[in-house]
């Protein structure tokens, strides 16, 4: 099974139909030696041959195992269980936050073990232009999505004036150029925004179509915070989100 895995791996990693002796290369094996299992996997409709040009792609039991391993993987129930390793590895509080009906909500959170820690609450949602997980939504959102949750934002500080100066309803130059930052770095920062001498990272979570599903957020006091994009929080960070990633069916 590990000796044919490798014709399945090097379709999967190709992502189209391939010949034989380039499906053979890239498995580290000769074409005769491929044939055989090739042949077994076509029975199983693990993969397929096209009748005209001969390339073998995966087959219908391939999808149907894809499918079924996507639905078995949600993604706050898939990174959940990381949250206390991760916050013992960074030595800060960690959360989770999903797309909710007002913006960026924290679902999860793991506090520091470290005595001087930031705590959050479940349920808060995040300002998309003060915080690391809102930034980081909005970079990767839709536009008009992004627009809505900033509209809504605009309300509600009105209707209770929790800032002294509201939140702009639009995504003007300077945000948009922030946005971008975000997508080239892959991580989103905060320093001193919504609290001062407190800073924020978070890293994207993409699902098998290239949606954003999910924000791993670490914050903690801005003088023991590394907010560097490439210190040990940011990379930690990334790692972990492209594992998550690569385990909902996205691929880099």
């Amino acid at each position: 099974m590990e000796v044919g895995g490798q014709l399945l791996l090097a379709l999967a990693q190709h992502g189209s139909p391939m010949p034989l002796k380039d499906l053979a290369r890239d498995s580290g094996m000769v074409p005769a030696k491929a044939h055989p299992y090739l042949v077994s996997f076509n029975k199983l409709g693990l993969i397929v041959q096209d009748e005209v040009s001969g390339h073998y792609g995966l087959g219908p039991l391939a999808m149907q195992l894809g499918l079924i391993s996507l639905q078995q993987f949600d993604p706050v129930r898939l990174a959940s269980p990381m949250l206390a390793d991760l916050a013992k590895q960074l030595g800060h509080t960690v959360a989770l936050a999903v797309w909710g009906n007002r913006g960026p909500t924290i679902v999860r959170i793991e506090e520091s073990p470290n005595l001087v820690h930031v705590t959050m609450r479940h349920g808060t949602v995040m300002s998309l232009r003060n915080t690391a997980s809102g930034r980081l939504f909005a970079a990767y959102l839709p536009e008009d999505a992004v627009l809505a949750a900033l509209q809504e934002e605009h309300a509600y500080e009105q209707r209770h004036e929790a800032t002294a100066e509201s939140v702009p309803a639009n995504i003007d130059t300077a945000f948009r150029k922030l946005l971008e930052k975000v997508r080239q770095n892959g991580i989103s920062d905060a320093v001193n925004l919504s609290v001062s001498g407190v800073s924020a990272l978070s890293a994207p979570v993409f699902d098998e179509s290239g949606s954003i599903v999910l924000s791993l957020t670490a914050i903690g006091p801005s003088a023991l915070f590394d907010v560097g994009l490439s210190g040990h929080i940011a990379t930690t960070l990334k790692a972990l989100g492209k594992d998550l990633s690569q385990r909902l069916g996205y691929r880099f």
